[in-house]
């Protein structure tokens, strides 16, 4: 069994069919210049914006090609869709000109690639430089840890009153037909933007297109025109604010979704997931209780006098050594064919063969579970980093991730050995704390993952260090990574080499300093095996960490703080708090004095308890030894945004507490308060 769904079970089982209808998008290409918007140097409807969008195209086909002009479908390869996307911009203010630094997204794109850039700036008296540039690949660092590849390049002489325009194309790659959206807010406000889709068609396929628009009131709605192209025009359209730490922001912008499906809506939601949940688990049934192996390998895996626990384990254990296709580089058919991968037709073949995918490596365990006598049950759960699911929307592919569950004395126990590096015990953050369906044969039982205390998810930091009498700080600093802090580290680096992962270390923990730092790894942490501590261990640097006054010197108390000094500093909040979970961080820094000095002078400690948040901060003097303690806790993963304001004088309160000093004195010790 795996994810797909319906529509692409259903091309699967054809050898090679084309339908020759032409298919065209609408050829996007730069505007005449227009001597009004050159003028313009403001925009009524968006006072103060650094630049709007003066007009946006978004064509997307979906319908795919091939070289005879028609598509091509069948069990060997893919269904090529492609967009073309169109923006000019004016450019209002000196901050606007940072627009001329153009990032081209790949996020999520399934092996999408872009071509056919073609860019330029129009200068505010009328002439035009076309952009004859380099585009270069680059890993974009955005919010909560995000990063994403994205194709980049600047456009030149850029000024106040200019407007740059591009256009260029995405192909995608790989049959994610669901994927299929437009993005109608963006991050500028927009005059103009137009929208259309050539859907994706098939004679004798029950897959069926419909849309969730998620629009603003008195926005058109998109219409689908007698020759099946859906489009829609959008005039005077907000600018989208982001936030930092807020939920998906899919579920605030205004978007069309299209849904491609052979499951249509029922007028009773519950139906409808009675009907899904019944087809899962046929699915789910074809694919496991074949047991071939399976007693055998539960037999060597596990003992009569093993605890529920231990056997549990064991089973996990056995899965997470299965090579996860899920979570390497995309291979081509081509490739696939001269590894010999070849289709796995039900659990027993995973387990001989030693590869699956995320979903079957879960069914694998599915499996052995059941061999081993466990009550267990598999459970189809959404993805809260991308959506909020919401049964209403109806829509099947929300529910995209796979997990187990299994009764352990009496109660459930949520589990996903196909989630690579998950530890036992863990599910990935993005699959706790939501609602699932768990799959039996007469529809499914509707639950609610568990979220994990914040407790068993820690960057525990100990360093020993020396400090000089110039300042500086250094010595040895050892950080371990517990639960879904090492989970998602594993995961983030999971396809680099050793180079690129030693520098990943290295740049986290000097972003945790608000001081340049000077860090080198010294160690190769445990990257493979979640079972295993995840411990990095580094010799640091911080030169000036120590401020000198005459006779005095300070050091402030929260050296790995630097994270949260800014964090929540604006006013005024729009949407909800929302953390990907709950975590820890536990400092415990000792610290050498240099020779003829001494500590005279300890700040109050801190301790603020909010039962959801909780930060304690302490400096104590230990044998002539500065020793340092600090905890900061967020036990939490949503916030609504009426308590905004007591969650920012928290963190105010943290920044307080780190930028307190202890008191140095060179010459003779006396009692320090």
């Amino acid at each position: 069994m795996t994810r797909l769904s319906g529509l692409l079970a259903f091309l699967s089982t054809i050898l090679c069919l084309f339908v020759l209808r032409p298919y065209a998008l609408a050829a996007v290409q730069f505007q005449p210049v227009n001597p009004d918007e050159l003028k313009m140097t403001s925009e009524p409807l968006a006072p103060g914006a650094p630049a709007i969008i003066l007009y946006r195209e978004v064509n997307r086909n979906d319908f795919g090609r091939n070289s005879h002009g028609g598509i091509q479908v069948s069990a060997y390869n893919s269904i090529e869709r492609q967009e073309e996307n169109y923006r000019r911009i004016k450019i209002l203010t000196e901050e606007g000109r940072k627009f001329a630094d153009v990032e081209i997204p790949l996020l999520g794109a399934h092996g999408a690639s872009i071509t056919g850039i073609h860019a330029r700036t129009i200068r505010p008296d009328g002439s035009i430089v076309n952009f004859d540039g380099k585009v270069f690949e680059k890993t974009v660092y955005k919010r909560k840890g995000l990063k994403y590849q994205a194709e980049a390049f600047t456009l030149s002489d850029v000024q106040v009153g200019s407007i740059i325009e591009y256009y260029y194309t995405v192909n995608f790659g790989g049959g994610w037909l669901w994927g299929s959206r437009w993005d109608v807010s963006d991050e500028l406000f927009q005059r103009d933007a137009k929208f259309s889709l050539i859907p994706f068609q098939m004679e004798y396929s029950l897959a069926k297109l419909r849309w969730i628009q998620h629009l603003p009131p008195g926005m058109a709605e998109p219409k689908q025109g007698p020759d099946g192209t859906v489009r829609l025009e959008a005039h005077n359209v907000p600018a989208f604010q982001a936030e930092d730490f807020m939920p998906p922001e899919n579920e605030f912008r205004s978007r069309v979704d299209f849904i491609y499906s052979a499951d249509a809506p029922e007028a009773d939601a519950n139906k409808f997931w009675q009907k899904i949940g019944k087809k899962r688990n046929g699915e789910l049934e074809s694919f496991v209780g074949k047991h071939g192996t399976m007693p055998l390998a539960v037999a060597q895996a596990i003992a009569a006098g093993d605890s529920p626990e231990v056997k549990l384990q064991n089973l996990y254990a056995i899965v997470q050594k299965l090579r996860n296709t899920s979570y390497e580089v995309q291979k081509t058919e081509e490739e696939k064919k001269h590894e010999n991968e070849k289709d796995l037709a039900n659990a027993s073949d995973v387990l001989n063969r030693g590869y699956g995918t995320a979903d079957q490596l879960n069914w694998v365990y599915l499996d052995l579970l059941r061999a081993a006598g466990f009550e267990a049950y598999a459970v189809a759960v959404s993805d809260r980093s991308s959506t909020l699911f919401n049964p209403q929307r109806m829509n099947s592919h929300e529910l995209d991730q796979t997990a187990v569950v299994v009764k352990v004395n009496g109660k459930d126990l949520y589990l996903d050995p196909g989630a690579a590096f998950a530890p036992f015990g863990f599910l990935k953050w993005e699959e706790t704390g939501v609602q699932g369906l768990r799959l039996d044969r007469n529809g499914g039982t509707w639950v609610q993952t568990a979220v994990p205390d914040s407790s068993l998810s820690q960057i525990q930091r100990k360093g020993d260090l020396k400090l000089s009498e110039n300042g500086d700080l250094e010595g040895k600093l050892s950080v371990t990574y517990t639960g879904l802090e090492g989970l998602r580290r594993r995961v983030e680096e999971r396809n680099e080499d050793e180079v690129a992962r030693k520098k990943y270390l290295e740049d986290e923990i000097k972003q945790y300093v608000a001081a340049a730092a000077e860090v080198k790894l010294l160690n190769t942490p445990e990257w493979s095996n979640s079972g295993l501590p995840f411990i990095a261990e580094f010799s640091i640097k911080i030169p000036g960490w120590m401020v000198h006054g005459g006779q005095m010197a300070f050091v402030s108390v929260g050296m790995f703080g630097a994270p949260e000094k800014h964090l929540f500093d604006h006013a005024e909040r729009v949407y909800p708090i929302y953390f990907d979970f709950p975590a820890q961080k536990v400092d415990d820094i000792m610290i050498d004095l240099p020779a003829g000095w001494h500590v005279s002078g300890l700040p109050q400690a801190q301790n603020f308890d909010y039962h959801v948040v909780a930060y304690n901060v302490a400096a104590e003097n230990s044998n002539g030894r500065l020793h340092l303690h600090r905890k900061l806790d967020v036990n939490i993963v949503s916030l609504d945004p009426k308590y905004y304001g007591p969650l920012r004088s928290f963190f105010q309160g943290v920044k307080s507490g780190d930028d307190e000093r202890v008191v140095l004195q060179m010459g003779t010790e006396r009692s320090s308060r």
